[in-house]
């Protein structure tokens, strides 16, 4: 004879199955990216590269970019 525990144990057994797979997949998932291998292949930018890219599109002056770029250049 089943009592309540037992079937009330079968009949959320699936959803801590569903859980323990989620959490399998977003563990790989970010053990990938941790490893740098999400696919994206973005490099990280040097801060004269980001300067230069500012100055590019017009977010800052001439004057200002040269002073920045002689204070990193240092």
């Amino acid at each position: 004879m089943m009592g309540w525990a037992d079937g009330y144990g079968m009949g959320f057994g699936w959803i801590f199955m569903a859980l323990f797979w989620v959490l399998i997949i977003v563990g790989i998932v970010a053990l990938l990216q941790w490893l740098g291998m999400s696919g994206k292949g973005a490099s990280r930018k040097t801060p004269l590269e980001i300067l230069q890219e500012r100055y590019a599109r017009g977010e800052i002056e001439r004057e200002e970019y040269e002073q920045k770029r002689r204070d990193l250049e240092g």
